[in-house]
């Protein structure tokens, strides 16, 4: 690797702040602004928005209103400011659905969800939108499904979805936004949670407009270790679906003090990859709590919480940017 080669793009998901941004809440577009002038002081140059549910369906005000947003983010002179969205099927949205009614209902959803990112002049929507996330399989009589039968009841659902996603892959094209699915935690939600298994459900879809995110966190977790992990980065490279890359610790916590294989992780990307990388940190905020099963104490966040002698949200942000480029350094990249 040559030591002239370079990675210029670096985003921070603001999953450390918060899992909604308001976006037709003036005050609260001044807090977005403040955070970005802040981070950017770090280094990042681009973000990762969250975009909240909305159970109104006003899809046309949502658009209208992160196009608001990214307007008032222009006239603030943060007009290169490059952003990514985070997007998740819910119980009500769901492409797996056994149901044409509601499968048709999650695909207007996730069509939403694609103009809101090209409205934010993002190129990259990611997240869990196969199966919703965090919603585990029960019989009719609420018993959990798991294992083999788990399995089994996924293979169905993943076809019901693989048939929406080309038409999905389509309207994503049409707005120059790639979808990159994310594989998460056996934790945290049913499936897919390992790389191979949704590089099997992609085998089905011809877009190439969808593909994968790889977070460091869940391939730590759910992954099928270093050997396997580099051919399955190569095979989705030659496939064109290696959309986003996210680096997160496996508690979603502090970057720069997490056991994560970084070289194992990063080496094998950075060698077919030229896209951004994503500082990935679930803070203690009241979103995450109960979902995440968080012990550990919330990174305070300036402007919201008091101020203590623990690290605040932004010590914790420049400590991971300053993590990553230590270890993208040793691979031989400048960033």
């Amino acid at each position: 690797m040559s030591d002239s080669s370079s990675l210029s793009d670096i985003y921070l998901s603001f999953f450390m702040f918060t899992t909604d941004l308001k976006p037709s809440d003036l005050e609260y577009r001044q807090t977005v602004i403040k955070h970005i002038k802040e981070l950017q002081n770090f280094g990042y140059n681009g973000f990762e928005f969250p975009i909240a549910f909305n159970e109104n369906k006003n899809y046309k005000k949502d658009i209208e209103d992160y196009a608001n947003l990214r307007a008032t983010l222009d006239s603030q002179g943060f007009e290169n400011v490059k952003i990514s969205t985070n997007v998740g099927a819910t119980r009500t949205f769901d492409l797996s659905s056994p149901y044409p009614e509601q499968r048709q209902a999650a695909l207007e959803y996730l069509k939403s969800r694609i103009d809101i990112t090209a409205a934010l002049r993002g190129e990259i929507m990611m997240g869990p939108i196969v199966i919703p996330y965090g919603v585990f399989p029960t019989t009719d009589f609420n018993v959990p499904i798991w294992s083999d039968e788990l399995q089994e009841h996924l293979a169905i659902r993943y076809r019901n979805a693989q048939i929406i996603f080309n038409e999905l892959g389509q309207h994503a094209e049409q707005r120059n936004v790639k979808l990159a699915i994310e594989p998460i935690t056996h934790w945290e939600t049913p499936g897919p949670n390992k790389l191979s298994q949704l590089i099997e459900f992609l085998d089905g879809v011809n877009s190439k407009q969808v593909g994968v995110v790889i977070d460091s966190a869940h391939e730590t977790l759910d992954g099928d270790g270093p050997e396997i992990f580099r051919e399955q980065v190569a095979y989705l490279a030659k496939q064109k679906r290696l959309h986003y890359v996210q680096v997160s610790p496996p508690d979603r916590g502090a970057l720069h003090t997490s056991w994560l294989p970084w070289q194992s992780f990063l080496e094998p990307i950075l060698e077919v990859y030229d896209g951004p990388i994503a500082v990935e940190i679930f803070n203690a905020i009241p979103a995450f709590l109960n979902s995440l099963r968080l012990t550990r104490r919330k990174f305070w966040i300036p402007g919201e919480d008091t101020p203590n002698k623990y690290p605040s949200a932004y010590d914790i942000a420049n400590e991971a940017i300053k993590a990553t480029r230590i270890q993208l350094e040793k691979i031989g990249y400048s960033c």
